[in-house]
Parts: C-alpha cells; structure tokens; sequence
C-alpha cells in the first residue's frame, strides 16, 4: 500500500490530498513535528510544508526531488522576459534599487519586490542563495503541476496581485492553453534538466506577454483550483528512495 504523510497542520491543501488518498486506497499519516508514526507500506508519498520536509524524507531514506537552483536564471531569457540571476543573501543587501528577490526552492522570507537590500530579513545568514530579477508587473499568475514534461493540473493562484480564489479560480480557454504552452515550452529546453514532477509557475507580464514565474518543489506547493487527485498523481513521483534515480 501507498501511504501519504502530511504535516501535523490541517490545511485546505493538505486535507484535499488526504481526500484523494483515502480514494485510492492509501494510508494516510501526519507528522509531529519531525516525528513521524511507524508505517510498513512499501511507498511513501510526501506532503509537508519545506521546514520539515527535507529532514523527514533524510530520515526516512527518501529524497525530496525539486528544480536545481539556478533553472530560472539558466532559462533563455525569452521565457521568463526579465533579467534574472543567482546571487547570495549578502549580496543583496548591497542592492540599492528596487529588485525583487526570493529564495529559490522555499518560502523562507516572502517573495517580494524590495526597494532597497536594507529592507530584507536579518534572520537569515549571507550565504544563503537568492534569486534577484527586475521588477516587472504580472497580470496574472498560474500553477501548473507537471509530471515528465507535461501539465497534468494548472490553475491560475493570482490576478493583478490579488488571490484568484476570489474569482473562484476561473480562467478562459485562451489563457489555459498560453499557461500549458509556456509551462511545456520551457520544462523541454533541451539541456535545462529538471526533475520528472515539479511545479512550473506561469503568468502573463503587462506589455510582455506570457512568460515563466518560477519553479516549485511539487511535494510542498499550494493547490490553488488544481484537481486534487492530479496533484496527487505529480507529488506521487517527488518522493523516491535514496536508492532510485530521478
């Protein structure tokens, strides 16, 4: 049997999952913290916010797979439509103006245009990698889960900046098919090499046209108006032992 492990937080996405779970027929257990319940099933499927995650999974024998840091700023320039690089927290408390900045594969401190590096967090060393862009302005935004380059479940999450949970998530067939087209288009880059399930974030900037948000680690983004049990089926293959490849 498949078991689903969760995090100790009941949230609206995680009780989705749990709800696909249970469809399927998998077990389904919730972490304390990092301390997980005895299991015996022979897959393990991880869906825990990223402070937990990495050390659950280590101490499982398992691996969480996620983009490798630097895929954003490695994409031509053509999908993402705005300068992009890999820099260090230290570094961009040099900043003087307005840049946007954010970890890579986390949520540590919020994703956000800053208007000068005084203004980031203090709790974090200046080691830590961040990705730093040019401001632009997105009209809207949307989550795509993949799994081997393909969309299986996309919604958009974000309209001028407000939440399109407001809108009850819904999009035209124009803007479905940009979203799929730009999130496909830029996983099939042919030496950009990215893991068989993950999140590609998605969105159309004023003036520019569609263009890539961001890549996220599937086993602990948002649902947004995806289908659950297709997010279920990308998180599923973001979980492997230590033992398989990705």
């Amino acid at each position: 049997m498949t078991t689903l492990l969760l995090s100790s937080r009941y949230t609206e996405d995680n009780q989705s999952l749990w709800r696909a779970a249970i469809e399927r027929g998998w077990s389904v257990i919730r972490s304390r913290g990092l301390n997980v319940p005895d299991f015996d099933d022979s897959e393990l499927v991880i869906y825990v916010e990223a402070l937990f995650a990495r050390t659950i999974a280590d101490k499982l024998n398992h691996r969480l797979l996620e983009a490798d840091e630097d895929w954003l700023v490695r994409l031509p320039e053509s999908f993402t439509k705005r300068q992009i690089r890999l820099s260090t927290l230290g570094e961009a408390r040099r900043l003087t103006a307005p840049s946007f900045v954010k970890p890579p594969n986390d949520k540590a401190f919020a994703a956000q245009v800053y208007n000068s590096g005084d203004e980031l967090p203090d709790a974090f060393d200046d080691d830590m990698s961040v990705l730093v862009a040019s401001p632009v302005q997105w009209a809207a935004e949307f989550r795509c889960f993949c799994l081997d380059g393909q969309v299986v479940t996309h919604s958009p999450y974000l309209r001028n900046g407000e939440l399109a949970k407001l809108t009850d998530y819904q999009m035209s067939d124009d803007e479905s098919c940009h979203a799929i087209r730009t999130a496909q288009d830029a996983l099939a880059v042919a030496d950009l090499k990215m893991p068989r399930a993950v999140v590609v974030d998605v969105g159309q900037i004023d003036g520019e046209g569609w263009a890539v948000v961001e890549a996220n680690a599937a086993w602990g983004s948002g649902v947004y108006g995806c289908i659950p049990r297709r997010v279920l089926d990308v998180v599923r293959h973001a979980t492997v032992p230590f033992s398989d490849g990705d």
